[in-house]
Formats: structure tokens, sequence, C-alpha cells
């Protein structure tokens, strides 16, 4: 079984992005802000990144999104690897990170 994940990006005159969308089968989601695609390049052992906002995505929403990026790569971490200690300091990162950009309440 195969799925196709079509991501578009409308640019501007300066090539900025304006609009990101994806379709899949079963998606189709036209209202992205920002996207962080990480693949692993098994051959060379290096990760092959794109990361993308548009204009208009706030500042406080990005601190949001990388706070949750982040914690998801924590418990990917530990379900993956059984790492728990390295993970939970990923985590304290992740607290300390939120405290600072002020998303976190207390």
């Amino acid at each position: 079984m195969k799925q196709t994940i079509k991501i578009e990006v409308d640019l501007d005159e300066n090539h900025l992005p304006e609009k990101i969308s994806m379709n899949t089968s079963d998606i189709h989601e036209s209202n992205i802000k920002s996207m962080m695609i990480s693949l692993w390049q098994a051959k060379k052992k290096e990760t092959l990144k794109i990361d993308l906002w548009t204009k208009d995505m706030p500042v406080h929403e990005m601190f949001i999104m990388y706070h949750q990026t982040l914690r998801s790569m924590a418990n990917s971490l530990e379900r993956a690897t059984g790492e728990d200690k390295l993970a939970k300091k990923l985590k304290q990162y992740c607290t300390m990170f939120a405290k600072e950009t002020k998303i976190l309440n207390g």
C-alpha cells in the first residue's frame, strides 16, 4: 500500500511562502502556517530538512509549534529507543523553553 502526500507552497514575488496546503487521500488542509520535515538519508547518514513558515505566522505560535515538536521528539525517542533518561532531559528542556517563551503558565 502506498500513500501520497502532496504539499503545495504559494510564494509571493520575493519567493516567500504565503500559503501552505497539504493533501492526502484522507486529509485536505489549506490553512497551514508552518511546517518542518526531517528525512533520514541513510547512505549519507544525514538529515534532509525542509523548514517553511508563512509571512503571517506569529512568533508566539511558532514558539508553540517548536515546543510541541520537541515534546513529540522526546516521546518518539523514548518509544523508539527506550532511552527514558535522555527523553526525560529533553522534556525538561521543553519545560524550560515553554517558560522562557511564556507559552506555559506557571
